[in-house]
């Protein structure tokens, strides 16, 4: 008898009365190391965000209350933490780590690497989000930074072990992903292939000392100046033009999975720079290895296999979304695999071995290709969603993805994976003056797309929490969730699944059913995803509460306001959190203040290059940086310099725009005054 059976005798025969629909063999696969510790960002080697964890369950969910909470200051907490040992740890704002006891919440150590003050940071600081994770392995936590920084800190004490700059060969990316441990090194990627023409690349240290062991590029260089390996010269074949004038792009942002069983580590590699692949590779061509998982050699890096999502990509559709680990129960052999649902909506199931598809379903509205051909592990795409000749095409899923960042969960009981999903269209269409296209740098997204045609309009953006069988390759169960960002998800023994939502609250729905089950108000919106842990025989839940948007939500999180805090929960605990103070967004104005139309005008050009990815469309902030209708630095002409121009507030997130000039400076006050008093009602 199963332990998931066993459990729910234990829990009463009703709670057996819920249907296991649709559901396919338990799935099996890489045993936590124990279940106690969360050490891996998705919670051991596996990566799938599930925990062995029973003692909070279906039957007592409604016992579990907040043990404690820690207020953490600083710009943003978009991160996930670990426990090891008795001790969460956690990064947030400019990679500030911390230590805390995992049963009272109390502090034990703090580094700050001080990013605001590394030369680096100054152009970087300009693009991208806050750090999301982090990762440990033998007494060291291992952190990066946006400024470029790969750190080990003693997780005794908090002490710098050591520090390498791995950004040497990409001077306009930065970093927010967590490093990867495999094996007896550290291996790390970045981000920023969408602002400025970078090459990806990740490189691996070792553990202990920080000497670079390896570097493996994504897509390959200038043939003229040769190609580091045969997997470079092979990936040229299959590029069109002189691509490498644009970089190529291909970052790994995110994520990266580490196979003991093979020592190999898998790299979910980015789009193209630009977008466009009309203009990166005119003539066309598979242009690997973008969009694709790629399997290389733990200690040497040497490339073995990969699969490539979407062969020749010409949106922002990429595979830096969770890559899980575990066996399945194919035709009755056990099989190990690879589980990956990454932004374009198909959910693919990957021979560990050899990098072969086994099989891939539809768990989003697809339009941009109706299946994927099995022989061959290539999508059939839909003629119109090229955009050829000008025609312009409404893609879903949106650059957003059907699935994003945000963690999915595989539980081993259930055999199912609970995937956060969006579903959101966009216009595609080729620019005017394609032949002329260059890149605009700064904080502006290089699509290499055109304006899209006013007449065209598409549907707000959707989200619910999905449950998919990888085995049968269909949908079991589906819960609809509020606006279109929410949190990562964990799954547990318990036949639970949790899940913080944008709406303020952390959730907890059973594994088998989608029920929801048990609720507490965060106060805040969630995008992290929770972790479980066991200290002295006791299991605790914990998450981090904190949001941020390029877009208004209800509630819209103001980025001031907001309170950013370490939440966790057990049995039987019964605290609260204090009365959360009403939002003041009063929009502020100076009645003196005479808008110039053509300063305004400079002004909504920079605006929509350099500043709406952190202060929000239409200048409605979503919790990503201040709203500056409701700011006062915009009314007096030296703050706002002191700020924008010098720097001043690169500690709290603010990067430092020394390239803008005194008009363009003077056009950004312009357009704030007259976006305010245009929106005034809009908060």
């Amino acid at each position: 008898m199963s332990g998931y059976v066993s459990r729910m005798l234990l829990l009463g025969a009703a709670a057996l009365m819920i249907p296991l629909a649709g559901c396919s063999q338990k799935a099996s696969g890489p045993e936590p190391v124990s279940g106690k510790d969360w050490f891996a960002f998705g919670g051991d080697d596996s990566e799938l965000h599930y925990s062995s964890l029973d003692e909070i369950n279906a039957g007592n969910i409604d016992q579990l209350g907040l043990a404690w909470s820690y207020d953490i200051d600083t710009f943003d907490a978009y991160t996930q933490p670990l426990e090891v040992g008795g001790v969460v740890y956690f990064g947030a704002g400019h990679s500030v780590l911390r230590a805390l006891d995992a049963k009272t919440g109390k502090l034990i150590w703090e580094y700050d690497p001080k990013v605001a003050e590394a030369p680096e940071a100054q152009t970087r600081m300009r693009a991208g989000w806050g750090i999301r994770g982090i990762a440990y392995r033998d007494g060291k936590v291992f952190t990066a930074t946006r400024d470029g920084r790969l750190l080990a800190v003693s997780a005794k004490d908090g002490k710098l072990l050591w520090s390498v700059q791995t950004l040497d060969e990409a001077p306009g990316a930065y970093i927010t992903g967590p490093p990867l441990v495999a094996g007896g090194v550290v291996v790390i990627g970045f981000g920023g292939a969408d602002y400025s023409p970078v090459r990806g690349y990740v490189t691996a240290y070792d553990m202990n000392t920080g000497k670079k062991a390896w570097r493996w590029y994504v897509v390959p260089g200038d043939p003229a100046k040769g190609f580091e390996n045969e997997a470079m010269e092979k990936a040229a074949k299959t590029w069109t033009g002189e691509w490498w004038k644009f970089g190529g792009g291909g970052a790994v942002y995110h994520s990266m999975t580490y196979d003991p069983k093979y020592d190999r580590v898998y790299l979910g590699t980015g789009n193209g720079f630009p977008w466009n692949q009309k203009i990166r590779s005119p003539d066309g061509g598979d242009n690997l290895y973008l969009a694709s998982i790629v399997a290389l050699d733990a200690k040497t890096g040497k490339y073995v296999w990969h699969y490539q999502a979407n062969p020749g990509v010409t949106w922002d559709f990429n595979d830096a979304m969770d890559i899980g680990l575990t066996d399945l129960t194919i035709d009755g052999k056990s099989r190990p695999v690879i589980l990956h649902a990454p932004k374009n909506g198909f959910y693919y199931v990957i021979d560990r071995e050899n990098g072969k598809l086994i099989s891939a379903g539809k768990f989003a509205k697809v339009n941009w290709a109706d299946k994927i051909d099995l022989k061959t592990g290539r999508p059939e795409v839909n003629p119109e969603a090229l955009y050829p000749n000008g025609k312009p095409f409404v893609l879903v899923p949106f650059p957003n993805g059907a699935h994003g960042v945000q963690a999915m969960a595989h539980s081993l009981e259930t055999g199912l994976t609970y995937i956060p999903v969006m579903e959101g269209g966009r216009v595609h269409i080729d620019p005017p003056n394609m032949k002329e296209w260059s890149p605009r740098l700064g904080m502006f997204v290089n699509t290499g797309l055109g304006a899209s045609p006013p007449d065209i309009k598409t549907d707000p953006a959707t989200s619910k929490l999905v449950a998919w069988d990888p085995v049968k390759q269909e949908k079991v169960w589906e819960v609809p969730e509020p606006n279109t960002f929410n949190g990562g998800v964990l799954a547990t023994a318990g036949n639970l699944v949790f899940q913080g939502l944008n709406s303020g609250e952390i959730v907890a729905f059973a594994a088998d059913s989608g029920k929801k089950l048990w609720s507490f108000d965060a106060q805040n919106g969630i995008l992290s995803a929770p972790i479980s842990y066991e200290v002295d025989g006791k299991q605790y839940v914990t998450v981090i509460a904190s949001f941020r948007s390029s877009f208004a939500n209800s509630p819209n999180w103001d980025y001031r306001q907001q309170k950013r805090r370490v939440l966790t929960f057990a049995l039987g605990a019964s605290g609260s959190l204090p009365k959360p103070e009403p939002y003041d967004m009063e929009v502020v104005d100076d009645p003196g203040f005479t808008v110039d139309p053509a300063k305004a005008a400079i002004g909504a050009k920079v605006y929509g290059t350099s500043c709406v990815i952190c202060h929000g469309a239409g200048m409605i902030a979503g919790g990503a940086a201040p709203d500056l209708r409701v700011s006062q630095v915009p009314l007096d002409d030296d703050a706002f310099r002191s700020v924008v121009h010098d720097g001043a507030l690169m500690e709290r997130g603010m990067g430092k725009f020394d390239n803008l000039s005194s008009e363009e400076l003077e056009g950004l006050r312009h357009y704030i005054r007259q976006r305010a008093r245009e929106t005034k009602t809009q908060k």
